[in-house]
């Protein structure tokens, strides 16, 4: 994974190498702007970079590789062999709620060190806040109602499969269809059929009883392989029959259709015939919009599979994430160029809140001992964890317990309110001094 880079980020260490230059560099990871939509963000994979950090390590093939392409003296190469990574890391935990701007990792380490990482580290980071933050959105919309990741089938390869299971989760989905996901993540799994299966057995009756006699007490059967109401009346006599053998019938699924309409006609369907313990469950296109969309106008749906537009974060597939030197050698630096203007120095972020739920952050340096919260917290001192991998669980009730405080107004679908962040005055003034120092030396103004 070590060669999971950008050739820049060798040659540049390369070139520090060559220069004999080791001191101490400071990275921050931020996100400059919101998509469109979005009020906040979610913390996810973190734990993935520990794990990186904590092993990292070139082979001795990633080392033939690079002597083969004729870029690096064989001395740099010797170099890479007994390269480990000794730095520090601060971060916001899993789960946690960040908003733009915010440093939500800062990388302290020789500088060849905390360069080369770069790739990986924003790669892990900027996937997993973009589908946490999605996910988290659909289960907002669904105001309670079950959510499935069905996304496996559509993501972009099977890594985004396993961490839109993951970071669904950690957002408050209730399970995944994914079955490698459950075993890694101990994440609950659910799943019911296809219409190939179906459509593979003489009629659609006969598929439905092969079903249940094979699973009697997860039966959920999908009803719209023909003709929605047809099928649902079919699953009205599956459900008659099992309970004629003491079992029950746990829910239908519609995938087509005008989702409206035929949910409430299933649903009537169904109370007439005594079977209000029948759950409709919906997929087919969902995300926080149809969810809202179908919520607004009276849905009669219980609980919905989302899959291609979730596990893609469809409406926002990309985030503006940024891994900037802030600090080399004990100075302060920043980028000035117009719109990518950064943050100078180790920063900490102080949350404050009012009754029991956050009113503003306060991005500050270090050092500062501002009220509230601070929210960076240290998980590796020399290339060792410090925080353990933490249960997915437990993160999922972090993650519950932000969003339980924030403002609705910031978690709004659709034009949410911006959540105040400010710069202490400390750091204002030392960005200003910064800048002039730059802008006198790089500029030539006075």
């Amino acid at each position: 994974m070590e060669l999971l880079t950008d050739l820049y980020e060798l040659t540049m260490a390369a070139v520090y190498f060559q220069e004999g230059m080791y001191e101490p560099a400071t990275f921050s990871l931020f996100i400059r702007d919101y998509p469109p939509n979005r009020g906040y963000f979610i913390n996810a994979g973190l734990d993935e970079v520990l794990s990186y950090l904590e092993s990292f390590q070139f082979s001795q093939d990633d080392l033939d590789y690079l002597d083969s392409i004729g870029l690096f003296s064989a001395d740099f190469l010797h170099y890479l062999h007994s390269l480990r990574f000794t730095g520090q890391v601060r971060a916001i935990p899993e789960g946690r709620l960040f908003f733009k701007d915010e440093p939500i990792l800062e990388v302290t380490a020789p500088i060849i060190e905390a360069q080369i990482i770069e790739s990986f580290v924003i790669n892990t980071i900027n996937l997993q806040v973009l589908l946490a933050t999605k996910a988290s959105r659909s289960v907002h919309a669904a105001k309670g109602r079950g959510l499935i990741d069905f996304s496996l089938r559509r993501t972009q390869g099977p890594d985004a499969a396993l961490r839109i299971a993951r970071c669904g989760y950690l957002a408050g989905m209730n399970g995944t269809s994914n079955v490698l996901a459950g075993k890694r993540y101990g994440i609950p799994l659910s799943g019911t059929m296809a219409h190939s299966f179906v459509t593979s057995f003489p009629d659609e009756l006969d598929s439905f009883r092969a079903f249940v006699r094979v699973f009697p007490q997860n039966a959920v059967l999908l009803i719209d392989t023909y003709d929605t109401l047809s099928g649902a009346e079919k699953a009205v006599r599956i459900a008659k029959e099992m309970e004629e053998q003491g079992l029950q019938l746990r829910g239908v699924r519609l995938d087509s259709g005008d989702m409206l309409k035929l949910s409430r006609q299933v649903r009537e369907l169904f109370d007439r015939e005594g079977l209000d313990s029948v759950r409709i469950f919906a997929s087919g296109g969902f995300d926080e919009y149809k969810i809202q969309k179908m919520d607004r106008q009276g849905a009669m749906i219980d609980a919905f599979g989302v899959g291609t537009k979730v596990g893609v974060s469809a409406d926002a597939p990309y985030m503006d994430i940024a891994y900037k030197l802030v600090k080399y050698a004990g100075h302060p630096v920043l980028k000035l160029s117009s719109g990518k203007k950064t943050l100078v120095d180790e920063k900490q972020v102080f949350r404050t809140e009012e009754d029991g739920r956050p009113i503003k952050d306060t991005i500050a340096l270090s050092w500062e001992e501002l009220g509230g919260e601070p929210l960076l917290r240290p998980v590796m001192e020399s290339g060792q964890r410090i925080l353990q991998p933490e249960a997915l669980e437990d993160i999922r009730q972090r993650c519950r317990q932000e969003l339980n405080r924030l403002d609705e107004r910031i978690k709004a679908l659709e034009s949410p309110e911006t959540y105040p962040v400010e710069l202490s005055s400390e750091l204002v003034k030392l960005q200003a001094e910064v800048v002039h120092k730059v802008r006198e030396k790089e500029l030539g103004e006075s």
